[in-house]
């Protein structure tokens, strides 16, 4: 499984609506996750460089991920988006094995073979 983890900031505008109409935004997240085949494991509200934190898991393409990101940049509510994926160690062996076979022809910048 792979871990996603999404910051961002929400614009002015979309501050003064929550404040004018207060709600928990974490079903319409979940939703969003659910759309796109993935699970919502947290969505925070923070303080700091950040408005909110949101932890999900998925089993599918990145692309799905990438579309539910780009919906939500789409609505204009959210700005400054940072997404890490993470995933276990156990999950990025087979990564580590294949990078075994393609160091074999590759060299590094700046250096003849």
């Amino acid at each position: 499984m792979t871990i996603y983890i999404s910051q961002g900031r929400y614009t002015r505008e979309a501050i003064q609506g929550m404040v004018n109409n207060p709600e928990d935004r974490t079903e319409a997240v979940r939703a969003l996750c659910e759309s796109a085949g993935a699970r919502l494991i947290a969505h925070y509200v923070t303080l700091g460089e950040y408005d909110f934190l949101t932890i999900i898991e998925a089993d599918g393409p990145a692309t799905n991920m990438l579309a539910a990101l780009f919906a939500v940049a789409a609505t204009g509510g959210v700005t400054d988006m940072k997404t890490t994926m993470a995933m276990s160690s156990r999950d990025a062996r087979p990564a580590m094995e294949k990078a075994q076979s393609m160091m074999k022809g590759f060299r590094p910048a700046g250096q003849r073979s």
